[in-house]
C-alpha cells in the first residue's frame, strides 16, 4: 500500500504541470456547466470564473456592462458560474416577494462593519431571514411613517444649519462647492441628530469628521469587487488573525463610524458600555429623548433576551453606514437633473413660489418647507422620483439565493442555489413600464395626462399607468428586505429641495461640466460643483412686510 503512495506521490510531482493544468481546467469546465446554467447567455469567461464579475465592478462602471450585456442578450443575462441577472420587472416579485424563501447571498456580509473585533450583523448585511425578521419587529415601529413627526424637528436644526452655512460659506463664493460632499456632510448630520440627538458637527465645520466620509468612500471601493468572491474578505478585512488581535486590544480594527457609536452609547447609558464618553455634558441626554437610539434601547429594555447591547449598536452604526450615503446620492441626484433640464427647474421653482404667494408655507423667514407642506407639491414629487429612477443609489443586483427546491422567475425555472438578482439600473429604464422614452429626464411622466383624465376610461388609464411605474420602483429595493430607514431618507429630500430652491439660486461652476459616475455599490457622483446666490424668500400675498415703508 506504501509503495502505490509513493508510486502516486513520484508521477504528481513529476507531472505537477501537467495536473494542475487539468484540474484547472476540469473545475472551469464544471463552472461553465453548473447546474445547467449555460444555456444562459452571457460573456464566456464570466461563465467559467467570478473573476470576471470581481474585475468588472473593480473597473467602477458595471452598471453600464449590465445594461449593455442586456441590450445584447435579453432579459436573462449570466454574470458568473452561479450568477443570473434578471432585467424583467416581472421578476421582481418572483425574487423579492413575501415568503418567497429567497435568501440574501453572501455578498452582504462582506458589508458588516467591525466592532472590538467582532462582525456586527445587521438588518442590512443579515443573510438570516428569520434572524431578520425577529430583528425588524424589534425596532420596525421606529421607522414607520407615523414616527417621522417625532424626527422632523431633528431634520429641522440640521436643516437650518445646513441653509445658513450654505450661505456663509458658499453664496457669492467663486471657487464653487462640492455639491456631493456637502450633501452628504449634510446627510451624515441629519442621521447623527436622528439616531443620537447629536450631529457629527460635518457641517458645523465643513470638514470630513475623523475621515469618516473617506473611510466609507474606500469601504465601499472595497466591498463592490471583494464581494463578488466573499471568500475574499476572510483574508483580507476579516481575517480571523487580524480579528482576533482586534479583540485582544493589539490593534483597533473599528470602523470609525462604529467608533462615533460607542462614543454617543456610552454617552447614554455609560454603565452598559466599556467606552468613556466624551464629555460629561453629553451624559445629559435623556434616555426618554424621541430619536432612534432611544427607540433601540427601548426595544433592548423589551426584548433583552434578543435585543443585546451588540444589536442596539449595530442599528446605530448601520444608520450611518446606508443612510447617509444613498440619501447624498438621492439628493445629489435631484438637483443635477434639475440644473441639467432648466425647464424641469423652472417650472418646480414656479409650483414653490406659487403654493408660498397662497400661504403655503408657515416658515417665511429661513425658507424651511415642513413635511405635510411639501406633499403638496406635486411636480416636487415627480422631480424626485425621476431622479430616483435614472439614478437609483444602488448600482449592483440585490442578489438572492434561490431556494433548495428552485424556483420560476420571469418564466424560466432555475435550480436552488442559483444566485439570482435585478438591479433598479436595468428595471428603471423598462419602456414597457416607463415609456418609450425611458432614458430621458421627464418628471411629467409621473403626472397624468391633462388631456387623457378628461374621460373616465382615459383617468383610469392614467392611474393604472402611474400604479404600475410605482410599484416597479426598487431604488429602496422590494419585499420583506425593503430599506428600513427608507422613510426617513425621504423625509429629508423631501423638506431638503424646497427648501434649497426657496432660499438659494443653485447653478454648475462650469455650464457644460458633466459628472462622474463610480459605481462602488453605492453610485456616487463626482465632479459636480455648484455656485449659490442667495434668493428673496417669496412670502404670502398677504403677509406685510414690516420693514417696507
Amino acid at each position: 500500500m506504501q509503495g502505490i503512495t509513493d508510486h502516486i506521490l513520484r508521477l504528481l510531482s513529476q507531472h505537477w504541470l501537467l495536473v494542475s493544468g487539468t484540474a484547472l481546467l476540469l473545475w472551469l469546465v464544471k463552472n461553465r456547466y453548473r447546474n445547467g446554467l449555460n444555456k444562459y447567455p452571457g460573456p464566456f469567461l464570466a461563465s467559467l470564473t467570478d473573476w470576471w464579475r470581481l474585475f468588472d465592478v473593480y473597473g467602477r462602471r458595471p452598471e453600464l456592462t449590465h445594461r449593455a450585456l442586456h441590450k445584447k442578450y435579453g432579459d436573462v443575462v449570466r454574470l458568473g458560474p452561479n450568477a443570473l441577472s434578471f432585467s424583467d420587472p416581472s421578476a421582481l416579485k418572483s425574487i423579492y416577494g413575501l415568503n418567497k424563501g429567497f435568501v440574501k447571498s453572501d455578498f452582504y456580509i462582506v458589508q458588516q462593519s467591525i466592532s472590538k473585533g467582532h462582525r456586527l450583523q445587521s438588518l442590512f448585511s443579515s443573510t438570516n431571514n428569520d434572524f431578520h425578521a425577529r430583528f425588524r419587529r424589534c425596532v420596525n415601529s421606529a421607522f414607520a411613517m407615523s414616527a417621522l413627526v417625532q424626527y422632523e424637528p431633528f431634520v429641522d436644526n440640521t436643516t437650518k444649519l445646513f441653509l445658513e452655512q450654505t450661505k456663509k460659506i458658499f453664496v457669492e463664493n467663486p471657487e464653487g462647492c462640492d455639491f456631493t460632499q456637502w450633501l452628504q456632510f449634510y446627510a451624515f448630520d441629519v442621521i447623527g441628530e436622528i439616531t443620537y440627538s447629536k450631529r457629527h458637527g460635518f457641517v458645523e465645520n465643513n470638514k470630513d469628521v475623523d475621515g469618516i466620509v473617506g473611510y466609507l468612500s474606500w469601504l465601499f471601493l472595497y466591498v463592490a469587487p471583494i464581494g463578488q468572491i466573499p471568500f475574499l474578505d476572510r483574508l483580507l478585512l476579516k481575517n480571523p488573525i487580524y480579528l482576533k488581535l482586534s479583540q485582544w486590544g493589539f490593534i483597533d480594527a473599528t470602523f470609525p463610524v462604529a467608533r462615533f457609536a460607542n462614543n454617543r452609547m456610552a454617552e447614554r447609558l455609560p454603565h452598559l458600555s466599556n467606552e468613556k464618553p466624551e464629555s460629561q455634558e453629553s451624559q445629559a441626554v435623556s434616555v426618554k429623548s424621541p430619536d432612534l437610539l432611544s427607540k433601540f434601547l427601548a426595544a433592548h429594555e423589551s426584548h433583552p433576551e434578543f435585543m443585546s447591547q451588540t444589536l442596539v449598536q449595530t442599528m446605530a452604526v448601520s444608520m450611518a453606514f446606508a443612510g447617509s450615503e444613498t440619501t447624498a446620492i438621492s439628493l445629489s441626484a435631484v438637483f443635477y437633473f434639475l440644473l441639467k433640464h432648466p425647464g424641469a427647474l423652472a417650472r418646480l421653482r414656479a409650483e414653490i413660489d406659487d403654493a408660498a404667494r397662497a400661504g403655503a408655507f408657515g416658515d417665511s423667514e429661513t425658507g424651511l418647507v415642513t413635511w405635510h407642506e411639501s406633499q403638496d407639491l406635486p411636480y416636487l414629487d415627480a422631480c424626485i422620483k425621476e431622479a430616483f429612477r435614472l439614478h437609483p443609489a444602488a448600482g449592483l443586483p440585490l442578489e438572492r439565493i434561490v431556494p433548495e427546491a428552485g424556483a420560476e422567475i420571469s418564466g424560466h425555472f432555475v435550480p436552488g442555489g442559483t444566485i439570482v438578482g435585478c438591479s433598479a439600473w436595468l428595471i428603471h429604464m423598462n419602456k414597457g413600464v416607463f415609456g418609450e422614452d425611458a432614458e430621458m429626464y421627464r418628471p411629467e411622466r409621473w403626472l397624468p395626462n391633462e388631456e387623457t383624465v378628461k374621460t373616465e376610461i382615459g383617468k383610469t388609464a392614467e392611474d393604472r399607468r402611474i400604479k404600475e411605474m410605482n410599484g416597479t420602483m426598487f431604488q429602496f429595493g422590494m419585499g420583506s428586505r425593503t430599506c428600513i430607514g427608507k422613510n426617513i431618507s425621504l423625509l429629508e429630500i423631501y423638506k431638503l429641495v424646497p427648501s434649497m430652491l426657496r432660499r438659494f439660486e443653485i447653478q454648475f461652476k462650469d455650464p457644460n461640466q458633466e459628472w462622474e459616475l463610480v459605481n462602488a455599490w453605492f453610485v456616487k457622483q463626482k465632479n459636480f460643483t455648484t455656485t449659490f446666490k442667495l434668493r428673496e424668500i417669496v412670502k404670502a400675498d398677504n403677509i406685510v412686510d414690516p420693514t417696507a415703508s
